[in-house]
């Protein structure tokens, strides 16, 4: 349950849905398998498992939610292949020479006689809604998997205005800064960074398990280079690689953290969930505005 990576909106108002009339209305979207000539489908999921029936997890006054998408797997080479078996068969029966808008309709027969055979593959993703700090926190690597969820997220609730988490301070700003000086006191520059030349072209350099103190580093960035990723621990208890757009990937909560998650002993499912969403949601409620702080604050207009 623990996030590895963070997509973090702001709530343009207060959210003040209770959890049974949020289960109501997640209720409308519920998932279901794709069928017939469906190319995929989403909806929501028991946070806990397919054992549970809630559609809402909440703890400590944030909400859990989990959506499923499903996806049919129909690779283009199979399609390319069983067009080209139909062409060439039609050019040997009928001694003709297939024209492109034929060639098209062939294939979306295909389509059509392959969709329902084929395999699926399922992904879930889990999202948290913070009433108290107005955020939304999708646990996503990708932008536009988030942006499924609150789009059925809106299509449940019937309106939901947010947009990303935004500050005053460009991150790039602010991490070239951090490792050309020195970083604030509660975070830590790691090992790892992505520096990138301005300009729409310019290359792109990873650099991971180097000392971003040297010489070598330090030059590419008085050369005019910003550092776009950079790696990160916060007061020991938080690693993460940050983004320039302020998503946050690999998270990774440390030792510190864990062994408080390990001192809540339970056999119960239920309440290791609990446990967890409870410490890491927490966390992360001290975590994120530290680093707003860090780079200017949230922008509010």
């Amino acid at each position: 349950m623990w996030f590895r990576n963070l997509q973090i909106y702001q709530l343009s108002a207060a959210f003040e849905s209770q959890p049974q009339d949020l289960h109501e209305a997640l209720c409308e979207q519920v998932f279901a398998p794709c069928r017939g000539l469906d190319t995929h489908r989403v909806g929501w999921v028991p946070p806990l498992g397919k054992h549970a029936e809630q559609l809402v997890h909440a703890s400590n006054g944030r909400f859990m939610l989990c959506m499923r998408r499903e996806d049919r797997i129909l690779p283009a080479a199979v399609i390319r292949e069983a067009v080209e078996d139909k062409v060439e068969a039609i050019a040997i029966e009928q001694n003709r020479r297939v024209g492109r808008k034929e060639r098209g309709e062939i294939k979306d027969e295909i389509i059509v006689d392959l969709l329902p055979r084929a395999f699926t593959k399922s992904v879930l993703i889990y999202a948290y809604i913070d009433p108290q700090n107005n955020w939304i926190i999708i646990d996503s690597a990708s932008a536009n998997r988030a942006e499924d969820l609150l789009s059925l997220l809106r299509e449940s609730l019937g309106s939901l205005t947010l947009r990303p988490l935004s500050v005053q301070q460009a991150p790039v700003d602010a991490m070239t800064h951090w490792v050309l000086q020195q970083p604030p006191a509660d975070l830590m520059v790691s090992d790892e960074c992505e520096l990138r030349e301005t300009g729409d072209k310019g290359g792109v350099i990873r650099m991971r398990g180097v000392d971003l103190g040297s010489q070598e580093v330090q030059q590419h960035l008085k050369s005019g280079r910003y550092v776009a990723r950079l790696a990160l621990e916060w007061q020991a208890r938080i690693g993460l690689v940050l983004c320039d757009d302020l998503s946050i990937k690999r998270l990774r909560f440390l030792d510190l953290v864990m062994q408080e998650a390990a001192d809540t002993e339970t056999d119960d499912e239920a309440m290791r969930f609990d446990a967890d969403f409870a410490l890491m949601s927490m966390e992360l409620a001290r975590f994120i505005p530290g680093l707003c702080q860090h780079l200017g604050g949230v922008q509010t207009d």
